[in-house]
């Protein structure tokens, strides 16, 4: 019989539970971190932490070492503060008012302990990490200085990283407490890209039936992480739906993803097309894609109604548009030469919007690239450039940042090893990522800085499904502890 569901108060380690149920009670967008850093600010003077910001928002709180180990030398304690903010197409929900409602439930693969949010993402991914960290500084733990980093704006540009006043810390020795894996070191991980697409659509006064074409249903996940997996793009599907009709289409309005960082899950546009074509491409393509990137749940529908569309963008230019959709690289885009199993480039079509300019059907296209290989990446922005070129659009990048080479020689990592062997039996695996990292950017703002990452088991992040393993916190919460506990009896 499986035993019954703990209530969430009796969560262990008890410190970082309560400090990450005090997260979720407060909104924490990318880019509207005020509220939750002025909280955390103030949750640190409540302890008797100094604190500081620095102009971008970034906050920094110093710990004492424990007595006797004040000669060790600081060590960084980093995580980000801002989440992804997505939810079910049914679920009520707003991100800027609302707390994240907890849930403790059990895993429907493994049945194990697990934390998810109703609906919505959970916030784990960083949240766990900095409430991780915030406990170090408080539990009775053996430590050495610590100053605890909490950036902002990682999900949506790692603005905080990059712009961090690098001269306020004194630490060089930083563990990220970003990774989902928790039987996993990261040591390295890829750089990213965003581009930015706009077509202008022409148009001309129609006096006919709209069609609501909608995919839902999709899996998402996170555009680094889960890209290898070839979960469906809605945004893709929906481009290939359309693609389908023998007969003319025209585009009246289009809305599909929300996130660069994640596999869009839902899109719809609202089209003049033969009702009977759209349906029959609709199932056909929801039967392909079902086998194709194994997602049980998409549904691929039209929404007929009464609705008549007053304008709708000619059916060349729509076609100019589809074309585009189905041109622009999605998924995996190479491996990497070195490592078996890492994906090395990859590109997200992530969001397409369109919005009325006049009289123009003006639609916005954003991808996020990602690569561990400079070149590599060069190559897929001028792909997508390329090929938004050919269809007539506009292109620009933004929100770059670098990745994080591999230092396999970091003496931070080797003391990690050494701990992770005496505390669990065995060395953990070490290894890049493919997702980013706020690594690359620290080090380009502090100087000399020996870098890991490590963290508990999360699956589904940037989607409703993310959930975090309990007993993997306690495991992660055990190893930091471990590897502070050696760092505390250093001198060098």
């Amino acid at each position: 019989m499986t035993p019954p569901l703990p209530t969430y108060d009796q969560l262990e380690p008890k410190a970082v539970w309560q400090d990450f149920a005090r997260m979720c009670r407060v909104p924490r967008p990318s880019k509207h971190e005020d509220r939750i850093v002025a909280a955390l600010e103030q949750l640190c003077r409540d302890r008797g932490f100094e604190t500081q910001k620095d102009e971008v928002g970034n906050l920094i709180a110093r710990i004492p070492a424990s007595p006797g180990c004040e000669k060790a030398p600081v060590v960084i304690l980093q995580g980000h503060v801002d989440m992804v903010c997505e939810k079910n197409s049914g679920t009520e929900f707003d991100f800027d008012k609302d707390p994240i409602q907890t849930v403790v439930d059990r895993d429907a693969d493994d049945a194990g302990l697990i934390v998810r949010a109703e609906g919505t993402t959970l916030g784990a991914d960083n949240g766990i990490g900095v409430c991780m960290a915030l406990a170090a500084a408080t539990e009775d733990v053996r430590r050495p200085p610590l100053e605890i980093l909490m950036t902002v704006d990682e999900e949506a540009g790692m603005t905080g990283a990059e712009h961090l006043d690098g001269s306020l810390l004194q630490g060089r020795r930083l563990i990220n407490l970003d990774t989902e894996a928790d039987a996993t070191l990261y040591v390295g991980c890829a750089g990213g890209c965003d581009s930015n697409i706009t077509l202008q659509l022409a148009s001309e006064p129609y006096d006919q039936p709209v069609h609501r074409v909608v995919v839902r249903g999709l899996r998402g996940g996170h555009s680094g992480a889960d890209i290898h997996q070839g979960r469906g793009c809605a945004n893709r599907l929906l481009a290939r739906v359309l693609d389908r009709v023998r007969g003319e289409v025209r585009l009246a309005g289009v809305s599909g993803g929300s996130k660069r960082n994640a596999i869009a899950r839902e899109a719809h546009a609202l089209v003049v097309a033969d009702a009977a074509e759209l349906s029959a491409a609709a199932s056909a393509v929801e039967k392909e894609a079902r086998v194709e990137s194994k997602e049980p749940d998409l549904e691929i529908r039209l929404e007929s109604n009464h609705q008549v569309a007053e304008r709708a963008a000619t059916a060349a230019d729509t076609q100019r548009w589809i074309r585009l959709l189905l041109g622009l690289p999605h998924g995996v885009l190479g491996m990497h030469p070195d490592i078996p199993e890492l994906v090395e480039t990859s590109n997200n079509l992530a969001t397409v919007e369109g919005r009325w300019n006049g009289d123009a059907l003006e639609v916005a296209i954003g991808t996020l690239s990602r690569s561990s290989s400079a070149s590599r990446m060069e190559e897929a922005l001028r792909q997508i450039e390329a090929v938004s070129t050919l269809a007539g659009a506009s292109v620009s990048r933004a929100n770059a940042y670098p990745g994080w080479q591999p230092n396999m020689a970091s003496p931070l990592l080797a003391l990690c090893r050494r701990v992770h062997e005496r505390v669990f039996g065995h060395e953990p695996t070490a290894e890049a990522v493919h997702a980013g990292l706020e690594c690359g950017l620290l080090g380009n703002r502090i100087p000399d800085l020996d870098m890991i990452s490590l963290g508990p088991r999360i699956e589904g992040a940037h989607s409703p499904d993310e959930r975090v393993w309990v007993e993997s916190v306690q495991k992660s919460w055990d190893y930091l502890t471990a590897i502070l506990d050696e760092l505390a009896g250093s001198e060098s």
